[in-house]
């Protein structure tokens, strides 16, 4: 992008093709490639009128790209001049409606500029503004800007190393508040978990014995009748499910065999 000046007028579009070959040339890699190649865009701010646009006062905007001739189609579109004609633009700041309208007027009446007029009260505009204000100090002023922007960073750095150090004592504060609370909470939850647990599992086991116990007693009560009754070992060891040598030492256990 650059402001051309009135001598520069000849050959001009000669030109904008010549620099538009640099950022095409650098895109080609070392070694093996497809050539596959990214879009250039060449923009050309001039504060002349070309030739062929002089009788159309409105049009200050040209995009140019490779288009076939017959059917006036884009052919490559990856390659695109656009050329900005300054002195057909004479709009006013009240005027300016579009964004592109706002660029115009800023490439157009930046050096004018003392402040920045509401309109253009956004931060692209903003930004450039200020690039601007520093490319108009002189050098002495520039180096007291240098060295008051440095000591401004350094400043700056230092509030941020700062802010930074006491948000990760924070950090690490709460972390370790929320961790011994959680991990307190967890621990309650577990040691009830298992607490029930366990004495689910001794209730469950207490009870099985009682019940085996009481089963078995009533088993031999079982035993003790049945033989009683006069019912043969066999036929009892079916009944009780205890098996005939047990059957027969219940019986001598209480003297009855």
């Amino acid at each position: 992008m650059w402001n051309s000046k009135n001598h520069d007028k000849q050959f001009f579009k000669d030109r904008t093709l010549y620099y538009s070959t640099f950022p095409i040339i650098e895109q080609a890699p070392v070694g093996s490639w497809d050539f596959e190649l990214k879009a250039v865009y060449t923009i050309a701010i001039v504060n002349f009128v070309f030739e062929e646009g002089k009788n159309d006062p409105k049009k200050y905007r040209y995009d140019v790209k490779l288009t076939d001739i017959e059917t006036h189609k884009v052919f490559y579109d990856k390659l695109t001049f656009i050329y900005l004609e300054m002195p057909k633009f004479t709009k006013e700041i009240d005027e300016l409606e579009t964004r592109f309208e706002k660029w115009m007027y800023v490439f157009k009446n930046l050096k004018q500029l003392d402040n920045l007029p509401d309109k253009l009260r956004e931060t692209v505009f903003e930004k450039i503004f200020a690039a601007a204000e520093i490319a108009k100090l002189t050098i002495e002023e520039f180096n007291n800007y240098a060295i008051n922007a440095s000591a401004y960073r350094d400043w700056n750095n230092c509030m941020d190393f700062a802010v930074k150090e006491a948000v990760e004592k924070a950090t690490a504060k709460v972390t370790k508040k929320i961790t011994e609370k959680v991990t307190k909470k967890v621990t309650e939850k577990v040691t009830k978990k298992i607490t029930a647990k366990v004495t689910e599992d001794v209730t469950q086991k207490v009870t099985e014995d009682v019940t085996q116990k009481v089963t078995e007693t009533e088993r031999k009560k079982m035993v003790i009748n049945s033989h009683r009754a006069g019912i043969k070992l066999d036929t009892i060891s079916v009944i009780t499910g205890f098996t005939v040598d047990e059957v027969s030492a219940i019986l001598k256990e209480n003297e009855l065999y």
